[in-house]
């Protein structure tokens, strides 16, 4: 398919601001050995930090406690990490007996860089798992009477527009490798007015329509294959479609003329795709086989109305909002079950550790985006943008 021209020169010009960050590089002390420690993830890890100014020590305190970490008084501490940033970032690790970890020091890029993978290693050291410090969002922020698609750092940082159409967008979601977003944009084309699915390469500023048929076109979800699922109603009724990365090759999965589907999203091996749908006049979250088959009810006991699905990348949770009065951010083990009401708020998206969540939370008639650790249920806010946010993904 050939690419969105009108706006080619706009995104040439804005494109250099997508070129790929280099991460900081380590410099390891060989006599120290990291070593994994066995850790409850339901609990809070007791941390202490010193030595650290500035943006680092602010930068290392707001990632771990993402990540599960409770700072603490040096003598409440089960961990402690002493180094500081004098031109790079360095950091012993060690355990409350004085054992050491590691002894790490981080140099090339920015302090800012070094202190996000100086957390990450600390997190991998202690739970084992690759932390997500060093990742991207995406999102949509509101700039009057539109909105348009930005991303940033995971913690707001080095946020960067990716549109500027001026008109409603929606739904950005990333593509494999994260190099392109797909999203829905309200454009006017040949005089015609459409929601239109757009496929954006963030590194040449191309765009490309993968969905503008008669009727809605929106809610791109892409899987780890490339393919698209969306919501289409060229068919008289919004149902979940599926096409290749380009919108080609389109195939009907849903067909159920009086009940709507929205909000599809994939499994992370590619067989399923989960979707709302009705049942018995009630809304309910629901997957089908992505090669087709009947639709199967997901089962979210104790909640009503869910909505926004979102699959975890290790493939075991479903993390959910459901409206009760307020809005809710669930979970629900990805078969269905019981749900967990972790925190209010509305429209998760996984960190690829597939224990992270960023959502969306009201406060005073403006909406924010925070962070929620969902096994302590702990909750980070990201420093407010100039501009109502939402709809967040979070990169791959």
């Amino acid at each position: 398919m050939k690419p969105f021209s009108f706006f080619s020169s706009l995104f040439t010009a804005l494109c250099v601001v997508f070129v790929p960050i280099s991460p900081a590089q380590e410099s390891v002390d060989p006599s120290r050995l990291t070593i994994i420690k066995e850790y409850d993830p339901t609990k809070l890890i007791p941390f202490h930090i010193s030595g650290y100014t500035g943006e680092s020590d602010h930068v290392l305190r707001f990632d771990l406690e993402v990540a599960g970490f409770k700072m603490v008084e040096l003598e409440r501490a089960a961990y402690k990490l002493a180094g500081g940033n004098d031109g790079a970032v360095r950091g012993v690790l060690s355990d409350r007996n004085n054992a050491g970890l590691f002894n790490k020091t981080f140099n090339g890029g920015t302090l800012r860089q070094q202190a996000h993978a100086l957390a990450d290693a600390v997190v991998l050291a202690l739970t084992g798992k690759k932390g997500i410090a060093q990742t991207r969002i995406a999102f949509k922020m509101d700039t009057g009477r539109a909105g348009e698609i930005f991303i940033a750092d995971y913690d707001g940082h080095h946020l960067l527009p990716v549109t500027a159409d001026k008109v409603i967008v929606a739904a950005p979601t990333w593509a494999p490798g994260n190099r392109s977003l797909y999203y829905t944009a309200y454009l006017t084309i040949s005089g015609v007015e459409n929601t239109t699915i757009l496929a954006h390469n963030l590194g040449t500023g191309e765009r490309e329509i993968v969905a503008r048929h008669s009727g809605l076109n929106t809610a791109a979800s892409v899987a780890n294959d490339g393919r698209v699922a969306m919501i289409l109603s060229k068919a008289n009724s919004p149902d979940v479609w599926i096409s290749s990365s380009t919108g080609k090759n389109l195939k009907r999965l849903t067909e159920t003329r009086d009940e709507d589907e929205s909000s599809p999203c994939w499994s992370p091996d590619g067989q399923w795709v989960a979707f709302v749908t009705k049942m018995g006049g009630r809304r309910v979250l629901a997957k089908a086989a992505s090669g087709g088959g009947p639709i199967i009810r997901i089962a979210t006991s104790g909640v009503l109305n869910p909505s926004e699905p979102s699959w975890s990348p290790d493939g075991t949770t479903l993390a959910f909002t459901a409206q009760m009065g307020g809005f809710s951010i669930c979970v629900v083990p990805a078969e269905g079950g019981e749900a967990k009401v972790l925190s209010d708020g509305e429209d998760p998206s996984w960190a690829p550790n597939s224990r992270t969540l960023i959502f969306t939370k009201r406060s005073g008639g403006k909406r924010t985006l925070s962070l929620l650790d969902v096994p302590t249920k702990q909750v980070k806010d990201v420093p407010a943008f100039s501009g109502s946010s939402s709809q967040p993904a979070w990169a791959r």
